[in-house]
């Protein structure tokens, strides 16, 4: 990074979005963690962060279903860090459920914190952005924002709503050195997800292997996992000098999975 930035990563207290914040430090960028957890160990993550990486970390603890907590936290970063400078929209959450039984609350929660944020954190960090002439937006999208799977209504609406935010974003700030775009991972090997591995393999009397591969990865034809480190290295290219041209784009690491 040949600049001193601010990245302001959403989800990024554990998987995906802390692997983006640590890549990010790692390079040089000062970065503000933004997520739940147990704060104790939040604020031993930041700590050991700002350690390692020589960087400045700050985190928010905003809910970022509530409009008025995002500005507050966007407030903060001008405060503390001059403005975000790279923001990278990864907080979500999932709910499966058939669409005739699928709870309205958490329809509403997912449209809000998986699409309704990331429209409130761009619209607040644009302003800076085009002040500055320079400016990375990067959406944790999904394979879903490209495909559908059954019973996931709105995770593939609010991906899908992602993916066409990103190119609208895009175009709004191409002029103004500001790009936009969308990272569309497949299944990602967190926690999380060996957590439903475990829950999976007892439930249905399957071995763990055999959930990996005939689950999860059943439409990734590599019957691999991504790595949030990989990721998180697609993310730091998109950055990157490299990266200027990329703008608008949906950007598959998916092991195959829309290729189908």
């Amino acid at each position: 990074m040949t600049k001193k930035r601010t990245a302001l990563v959403t989800g990024s207290t554990s998987g995906i979005g802390k692997a983006i914040a640590e890549r990010f430090a790692k390079d040089g960028a000062d970065v503000i963690l933004s997520g739940f957890g147990d704060a104790g160990e939040i604020e031993a993550d930041r700590a050991a962060l700002e350690k390692t990486a020589g960087v400045k970390v700050g985190y928010s603890g905003a809910d970022l279903t509530d409009a008025d907590a995002i500005a507050g936290m966007m407030d903060m970063a001008r405060a503390d860090f001059g403005g975000v400078d790279i923001l990278v929209n990864n907080a979500g959450i999932q709910h499966v459920s058939p669409i005739e039984d699928f709870p309205v609350g958490k329809w509403d929660l997912i449209i809000a914190l998986n699409l309704t944020a990331a429209f409130h954190t761009i619209r607040l960090a644009m302003p800076h952005m085009k002040a500055k002439g320079w400016g990375r937006i990067i959406n944790t999208a999904s394979a879903h924002a490209l495909v559908a799977s059954p019973y996931k209504s709105a995770y593939v609406a609010a991906k899908h709503g992602i993916a066409g935010l990103t190119k609208t974003v895009g175009l709004e700030g191409a002029e103004h050195g500001v790009r936009c775009n969308a990272i569309c991972p497949g299944y990602v090997f967190t926690p999380l997800v060996e957590g439903q591995i475990a829950d999976t393999a007892k439930s249905r009397g399957m071995t763990e292997e055999d959930v990996k591969r005939d689950v999860l990865l059943a439409a990734q034809p590599t019957k691999e996992f991504v790595t949030a480190e990989q990721v998180a290295a697609m993310a730091a290219f998109l950055i990157s000098p490299d990266g200027d041209q990329i703008n608008g784009t949906m950007m598959q690491i998916d092991g195959g999975w829309v290729a189908h």
